[in-house]
């Protein structure tokens, strides 16, 4: 390998990437922190008729209907049992470009990473019981592996469409009150 090439690798292998990990179950996943746009300490979900397995529910948040997704569902686990470090991440996503904005169920957040590209490991294609794709790569940690979802890939369009008609669904119109809020 010749200099210059050895050092386009070098510079390509320390890229910077900042991930947000969060536990399911026993395992530890990660989420690019471009996707983040909160954390929100676990609040009442609001249940809507017909939704999906996997969608929880909405939240208000801010205003706005917020849908809920139990990763752990999405993923095949059973569903998140809620404890005091259960939260949901609010999410950012671009599914078949457009902006589609969501909650994940996590049962915890872990921390903060900052990888370099060279300490990332290629996804595995076998093994792995969710779609490779999902998966953008490992980091191993001690001696088990994180691994660095693509979210972006999680969802299907299919999938947004029925989340985002059930979220619909539960926004009430603007000029009906609850009868707390009239209060």
């Amino acid at each position: 390998m010749d200099t210059q090439t050895q050092t386009d690798k070098k510079n390509t292998s320390n890229q910077v990437h900042t991930y947000l990990s969060f536990r399911l179950g026993k395992e530890v996943f990660a989420a690019s922190v471009d996707h983040v746009v909160n954390i929100l300490e676990l609040k009442p979900i609001t249940k809507v008729p017909h939704a999906p397995e996997y969608m929880s529910g909405v939240i208000n948040l801010r205003g706005q209907v917020l849908p809920v997704i139990d990763m752990r569902i999405k993923f095949g686990m059973s569903p998140t049992e809620a404890t005091v470090d259960t939260c949901i991440i609010v999410l950012n996503l671009e599914i078949e470009n457009e902006n589609v904005k969501l909650g994940i169920l996590v049962d915890a957040v872990s921390e903060v990473l900052e990888l370099e590209e060279s300490q990332i490991e290629p996804s595995p294609s076998i093994g792995t019981k969710y779609k490779a794709e999902f998966i953008k790569g490992m980091w191993k940690q001690d001696e088990s592996f994180i691994m660095l979802l693509n979210l972006d890939l999680i969802f299907t369009r299919d999938e947004i469409v029925v989340v985002e008609e059930k979220t619909s669904e539960a926004d009430m119109p603007k000029n009906e009150q609850t009868d707390e809020e009239k209060k």
